[in-house]
């Protein structure tokens, strides 16, 4: 492990016995304490270059106050663009963030555009309560207009702050508020969690030991055979996985410790957007002990390590995988896209999230070509999969499921080598083969769908042709 991954697994570690403290806590200790906690962890890690944080911050005030009604759009021209001033500070003579920084700075990009679309939210629904003379009904929508110091509480907020998860004012409003925490469960829901946080670990420090990273940017790599250079993504991908399964379980162990975005499971939590439904508040049995409402953690879960390997589509591959920043993504790039076609309207959003990872090209590299499976998968289903026995289904999920897994080895690749050159040296010496086989599987469910639809066309021309001849 290298000396930044021990520290970050050291902060989620130490955040998960804290977490029961402010579990117990009122409404300031959680506001001031819980933000404290991160500032001061923000400093400790970040040093001056928390500096950045503030200024977005205080960049975003500005700009929901200003304009209440246009600020979701404002903060997110707003944030991104500060973002890329961030990653080119060298340029300006400034110093060089930290990585935890930089890991501090993507979350919060995060928060205040969803703080942003929450105040218009906010806006919104008040001038439908002035026109209709009725109290709004949207669910989620926050209860008033946040001032300078509740924002900062929520953006220096110790939850998520470095890793994740994503979660929204509204959460953390809702989690300063909570009527009885402690009548919700922790210890059930966090050892169900937390249990196969060891495993993951345990096979990251193996197989990364066997196959390191930098092995690939070594010209000795390249005189390996060509199964070799194949076979060594698979691991590559493997160490990636296991490496974000613990921090991702290890973050949500702390937002359960703290009953962070607990809500009852009759609301229909979704990861990262909180409730979908409304819901009863907290009540207890006769006796004052036991809580009649059942819990869930839906809001805070990040990672779903079964549905990211097993899952049979790339397209549902993304779904199971940072889950809380996914839905981020779906609520405020996906649907606001230029264009309207699925496949654009992913292209563009892979290119937004690429933007937020950094400037560098792996990251684009990779992220674009997420459109072109996605695609070759459409394709391939509408042509020929849907069109299958169950039995020839079943056999063809298990082909498909073993290209989705090969599709994200190869994209990952980009993700963690990340130049241009070394990107693409590895890319070509398996000579671009993911992309070749998601052009030729776009090509042949074309084709096939195509030739079903001809086939179609020709069955009901006849069929018109028979009855003409009855008459």
């Amino acid at each position: 492990m290298s000396p930044e991954e021990i520290i970050y697994l050291s902060v989620l570690l130490v955040s998960i016995p804290i977490g029961f403290l402010f579990k117990k806590g009122g409404l300031k200790t959680k506001q001031f304490g819980g933000a404290a906690a991160g500032l001061v962890l923000t400093l400790a890690t970040c040093h001056i270059h928390t500096l950045h944080s503030l200024i977005t911050i205080l960049g975003t005030w500005l700009i929901i106050n200003i304009s209440p009604r246009a600020c979701h759009y404002l903060t997110l021209g707003w944030t991104f663009s500060y973002l890329l001033f961030f990653r080119t500070v060298t340029f300006f003579d400034f110093p060089e963030p930290t990585p935890f920084t930089n890991a501090v700075q993507l979350l919060l990009t995060l928060k205040m555009v969803s703080l942003a679309n929450e105040v218009q939210e906010f806006t919104q629904a008040k001038k439908q309560e002035v026109t209709s003379f009725s109290k709004s009904s949207v669910i989620g929508v926050i209860p008033k207009m946040p001032g300078l110091v509740e924002i900062l509480c929520y953006s220096f907020c110790y939850v998520g702050l470095m890793t994740g998860p994503f979660f929204r004012y509204r959460t953390h409003y809702d989690w300063l508020n909570q009527p009885d925490s402690s009548a919700i469960p922790s210890w059930q829901p966090l050892l169900s969690r937390a249990k196969y946080i060891p495993v993951f670990g345990a096979l990251f420090l193996a197989v990364s030991h066997f196959f390191p990273l930098n092995y690939v940017r070594s010209d000795a790599f390249y005189e390996r055979a060509l199964p070799f250079r194949l076979f060594y993504m698979v691991p590559i991908f493997f160490v990636f996985r296991m490496r974000f399964y613990v921090a991702w379980l290890c973050a949500e162990c702390a937002c359960i410790a703290a009953a962070f975005g607990a809500y009852p499971t009759a609301a229909k939590a979704r990861s990262g957007g909180g409730p979908t439904l409304e819901y009863e508040p907290l009540s207890k049995s006769a006796d004052g002990e036991a809580s009649e409402v059942t819990y869930d953690y839906e809001t805070i879960k990040n990672i779903d390590p079964h549905g990211t390997d097993f899952c049979v589509k790339v397209k549902d591959g993304m779904r199971y995988w940072n889950m809380s920043v996914q839905w981020w993504l779906a609520q405020y790039i996906y649907k606001n896209a230029p264009v309207r076609s699925y496949v654009m309207r992913s292209a563009w959003t892979m290119l937004i999230s690429a933007y937020w990872h950094g400037i560098h090209p792996g990251y684009y590299l990779s992220f674009l070509t997420i459109p072109l499976c996605l695609a070759a998968e459409g394709a391939m289903e509408s042509g020929l999969l849907k069109h299958l026995s169950a039995s020839q289904r079943l056999f063809g999920d298990w082909v498909q499921w073993f290209l989705k897994m090969r599709a994200y080895d190869y994209m990952c690749m980009g993700f963690v080598l990340l130049t241009f050159e070394d990107t693409v040296r590895y890319w070509s010496s398996i000579y671009f083969c993911i992309h070749g086989a998601a052009l030729a599987f776009l090509l042949l469910g074309k084709v096939l769908g195509f030739r079903r639809q001809q086939a179609s066309q020709k069955d009901k021309d006849g069929a018109v042709e028979s009855l003409q001849h009855m008459e």
